[in-house]
């Protein structure tokens, strides 16, 4: 028996040995921060992964998507919103390849995407508040999110686009999780928890029934929790991404602590705690906003000739 449980022991040892090998061995930096990232999948198949995903968003979607070919409408006020998200998406997308080339002249080692992504801009006409972009630059835009970044006064109307800065840095934000390559690392972070459940698995073969459940449970546990800790930090990694894209595009940075208490507004119910969620809370991410903010406008005075203050 001792034999048994000490050679099922070396199984497990020898296991997360490599499993942790295996986490080292692919590190990567991420260049706008500095983090190092664990991602083993190549650019090449993860943008493939992303015009996958959103073909078929676009296809379930079908009539709602503004001005495509299946759209139920397209008025004008449907083409001057499409016309806005592609116009603030180009700003954006103009400034994501500055970035790159510009941290690739500081000496960063990194294969730049900004210039290769096929950017394709969508709005969706949903009442969800919400937008992304996927790897390879594939942007939607819900038409539910446009009173948050709007003028806020309870309904989706024209006025909502006449200042454009707040919906710029929801989409600065969704933009620097594909620069920043996260839908990756997650996929990658999923891959590892399942070779560690693996090793767990072969470790434990002769427990009783209850004992594999309690251990499996406790290794998902933690699992989740990392998990948990690292969308986190991805969150905080795109709002900063973001910040930068805003500033280099020349929209105001200072709408963005505002946005952020507003969707802080959003929902009803209790929240879960900060350490239970995938993001931030609102109100964290308001203050890294407000901490970011006088370089933030130092440089956007810089860079686009203004003279914005900083706002008590």
């Amino acid at each position: 028996m001792g034999n048994l449980l000490r050679s099922r022991l070396g199984i497990l040892i020898g296991g997360l040995v490599l499993l942790a090998l295996y986490w080292f061995s692919n590190q990567q930096e991420v260049p706008f921060t500095g983090r190092k990232q664990f991602n083993t999948m190549s650019i090449e198949d993860s943008v493939r992964l992303g015009a996958q995903s959103y073909s078929q968003i676009l296809q379930q979607e079908s009539g709602d998507v503004l001005c495509s070919r299946a759209a139920r409408s397209c008025d004008a006020n449907a083409r001057e919103l499409v016309r806005t998200v592609n116009e603030i998406g180009l700003r954006l997308q103009n400034a994501a390849v500055e970035l790159e080339q510009d941290l690739l002249a500081q000496g960063y080692n990194f294969a730049p995407v900004a210039d290769q992504f096929d950017w394709t801009y969508n709005v969706i006409n949903s009442d969800t508040p919400n937008a992304f972009c996927l790897p390879g630059g594939y942007v939607a835009v819900y038409t539910g999110i446009l009173d948050i970044t709007g003028n806020y006064d309870g309904q989706v109307d024209m006025r909502d686009i006449d200042d454009v800065d707040k919906l710029a840095v929801v989409m600065g934000h969704e933009i620097g999780h594909a620069l920043a390559h996260h839908g990756a690392e997650r996929m990658s972070q999923q891959q590892v928890v399942q070779m560690g459940q693996l090793a767990v698995g072969l470790g434990m073969g002769d427990m009783s029934a209850s004992q594999r459940q309690a251990v499996m449970q406790a290794f998902g546990m933690a699992a989740q929790g990392g998990i948990l800790a690292f969308s986190r930090e991805h969150e905080t990694e795109a709002d900063k991404i973001g910040l930068d894209l805003l500033v280099r595009a020349c929209f105001d940075p200072r709408e963005a602590p505002d946005l952020w208490e507003r969707m802080g507004e959003q929902g009803s119910g209790q929240r879960p705690p900060e350490w239970m969620s995938t993001h931030p809370a609102s109100e964290t991410r308001a203050e890294n906003f407000r901490r970011w903010m006088p370089d933030a406008i130092s440089e956007y005075n810089r860079r686009c000739g203004g003279s914005i203050r900083l706002e008590n």
